[in-house]
């Protein structure tokens, strides 16, 4: 049993990155959407009351993933986060500018201040999508470590073009997944821009994630991966099938299993190997030489068994609670916060 509590838990990290990618994907590329779908502040206001309620939520997901990998697997989460200092300060960055803009934004009636938070929020979104895809296309391409898991080279080791290849394949797949959520739950002008959108985009959007995903199988994939993979390729085709046929919940869903598919894809191709070393093969990390002592992994066990249920539950009933659309017509006018 204990034997099999490193495997446990590097598929459980899978799942909480990939949850991370499916919840935060659409809220970060709500942000982006700000300069890109919104013809004025209403129609920002519109797209900013989507995520409004779920974004700070959503974030929980990207703690608790680098949390497990801290306690789970603590080499790996070492090497790589030492490794990319900078593109992790980026994104912690980004993510700052964002929270402080969702709560600043509407607490003056001018334009101009309005206009300094929406490019917050849109380059923040933009940073921390840009900065977690390089940071997960690294961790399974591999980066130069060597024995001692110590990265070699200077603090832009780690540019390469696996990292750019991550980082539009997140951003580009925010974009269209933000995208099928606006459609989904606005109504008004902005759901139709974001219809023309996400159809438009989609096809091209998503090449980026499967040239990653393609990547890694062709390194080390093994008859399952490859057909986890062609679910995904079958998912971005439903997804289009699906928003042409005016299917929104069908169109979000089927992107959104798309990419669960595409990242069971790679960690599955890539395990038990959680960050190779470029250097050569004996260097890499594994589940094994990497994860805490059993009795560590044992004990995370116990605690995930009634901690995860709860943040899951939690987080369905809120997004239950929120489930109605929104339209340019339930915005109120924009007032200023008057000083007691």
């Amino acid at each position: 049993m204990t034997e099999a509590l490193p495997t446990l838990w590097f598929v459980l990290i899978a799942v909480l990155w990939a949850g991370y990618l499916f919840l935060e994907g659409f809220d970060l590329g709500v942000g982006m959407h700000l300069l890109l779908l919104a013809r004025n502040d209403t129609q920002r206001r519109v797209l900013l009351g989507t995520v409004g309620p779920v974004w700070d939520g959503n974030e929980v997901w990207l703690i608790t993933a680098v949390g497990a990998t801290f306690a789970a697997f603590p080499y790996w989460y070492a090497s790589l986060l030492s490794a990319l200092y900078l593109p992790f300060l980026l994104v912690l960055l980004g993510l700052i500018f964002r929270a402080v803009a969702f709560e600043w934004r509407g607490k003056r009636d001018s334009d101009t201040w309005r206009n300094r938070w929406d490019w917050a929020i849109a380059v923040g979104s933009f940073t921390a999508a840009a900065g977690i895809g390089a940071a997960l296309a690294l961790t399974t391409t591999g980066l130069p470590l060597d024995a001692n898991g110590d990265r070699v080279g200077g603090a832009f080791a780690w540019a390469n073009t696996s990292a750019l290849l991550g980082a539009a394949a997140v951003v580009l797949f925010c974009l269209v997944h933000a995208a099928a959520f606006v459609v989904l739950k606005t109504e008004g002008g902005v759901r139709s821009q974001a219809d023309r959108f996400f159809r438009r985009v989609l096809p091209l959007a998503m090449v980026p994630f499967v040239g990653w995903a393609l990547l890694i199988q062709v390194r080390s994939g093994s008859p399952l991966t490859w057909t986890i993979l062609a679910l995904g390729v079958a998912g971005i085709a439903v997804a289009y099938r699906a928003s042409s046929a005016d299917r929104d919940g069908w169109a979000f869903l089927g992107l959104g299993a798309a990419m669960l598919a595409l990242v069971g894809s790679i960690f599955g191709a890539v395990f038990p190997v959680v960050l190779p070393s470029t250097l050569g093969s004996a260097f890499d990390l594994t589940v094994q030489n990497a994860s805490s002592s059993p009795y560590t992994l044992g004990l995370m066990s116990v605690v995930a068994c009634f901690g995860l249920p709860l943040v899951i539950a939690y987080q369905a009933w809120t997004y239950w609670v929120f489930r109605r659309r929104i339209s340019e017509a339930s915005i109120p006018a924009a007032h200023a916060v008057v000083p007691l």
